[in-house]
């Protein structure tokens, strides 16, 4: 059974860091795309940033770039997404899921905040 376990998030000031893990586990295929995604209180849950398993091609929204970097370690079935100078419109529950490649691109995966399997979710709060 396809399982995501988040980790990494927590209460830090504007301007700081956060890496947040994403431990998967359970694959049967290599053939699928990584994607973080938030849910502020109120809103809707939209993609942050999504990467391909397979050839490592990636997505930002547009408040993200520049700011944070996706990346994924195969061996270890786990993706991260490190947050720099953050700010306190970052603030939300962050996800990660899964989709396979064949049904999607890293692009849609992200703008349509799709994904087959989902984590639990990790609080990240930016405030002074």
């Amino acid at each position: 059974q396809l399982q995501l376990v988040e980790s990494g998030g927590g209460l830090v000031q504007p301007g700081g860091s956060l890496r947040l893990s994403c431990a998967a586990s359970g694959f049967t295929s290599d053939y699928y795309h990584i994607g973080w995604f938030r849910q502020a209180p109120g809103k809707e849950r939209e993609g942050v940033s999504c990467i391909s398993r397979s050839d490592g091609s990636t997505y930002y929204t547009d408040s993200v770039k520049g700011r944070f970097t996706i990346s994924t370690d195969n061996a270890k079935n786990t993706a991260y997404v490190q947050m720099n100078s953050l700010k306190p419109e970052d603030t939300a529950v962050y996800y990660c899921a899964v989709i396979s490649s064949r049904w999607t691109s890293v692009r849609a995966m992200c703008v349509s905040a799709v994904g087959s399997s989902w984590g639990q979710g990790t609080q990240v709060t930016v405030s002074s």
